[in-house]
């Protein structure tokens, strides 16, 4: 039988373990099991590691707790601005998203840009446009609020300063965005990554992933498989 393989990473910041519950900790892990065990689950039939990381990635964008998707982070003007990145190392084809709101899952809108488009990355207002013509789901920004999430824009608010989600001010370690990478039977890596950013964040600091997106998933995918001969290395 041959191998397969996935990996999911839940974080940007630091949680430090004097913060971190026994509840809030069992909801982490139920979480990103849950999400390994989506992606898990189409590797085993067969499915494409592409496939496994979008559904993982989409897992997390659905969970408030991560900062991506439905609990992403608050720019400076009170908004949401989500940025997703998914590639296929078969084919080396990618797609990337930055700054865009209202959009349930970025990572389907990143898909969509590398299966449905002649692009590679979109931004704003254009990636939008793109997924309305999509048919991809939007919500309100209701959908996107999050108490936690708010109480950590208005104290980046006040000390006028831009924050990683659950940063440890005194020892700030960039974990990167949510994420996943995978193997799957026919020895095919793939990685995808969504993120809200940083809490307070203006426009020039929105879609950092842009930038980042395809150095990540190239490290992710050396670093977490020394794939056997027959898998494509990105």
């Amino acid at each position: 039988m041959k191998k397969i393989g996935i990996a999911v990473h839940g974080g940007a910041g630091t949680i430090l373990k004097s913060k971190m519950t026994h509840e809030k900790e069992t909801k982490y892990k139920r979480a990103l099991e849950d999400a390994l065990m989506k992606g898990w689950d189409l590797l085993s039939s067969n499915r494409s590691s592409v496939d496994a990381v979008q559904k993982a990635v989409e897992i997390l964008e659905n969970n408030p707790l991560f900062n991506a998707g439905k609990g992403s982070v608050f720019t400076n003007e009170g908004f949401h601005e989500m940025d997703a990145s998914i590639m296929d190392g078969r084919t080396l084809n990618a797609g990337c998203v930055s700054s865009v709101r209202n959009v349930k899952n970025p990572v389907l809108l990143a898909r969509r840009i590398m299966d449905n488009s002649n692009f590679v990355y979109l931004s704003g207002k254009g990636a939008e446009e793109f997924a309305v013509k999509m048919n991809l789901k939007f919500e309100d920004d209701e959908y996107f609020f999050d108490q936690y999430r708010y109480d950590q824009f208005l104290k980046a608010v006040k000390e006028d300063k831009v924050h990683l989600d659950h940063s440890d001010e005194d020892n700030i370690k960039k974990f990167g965005t949510v994420g996943a990478v995978a193997l799957d039977v026919n020895g095919n890596l793939a990685a995808a990554t969504s993120t809200g950013g940083m809490t307070n964040k203006n426009s020039v600091e929105s879609g950092t992933v842009r930038l980042l997106a395809q150095v990540h998933t190239q490290i992710t995918i050396h670093a977490l498989f020394p794939a056997p001969e027959t898998a494509n290395i990105l």
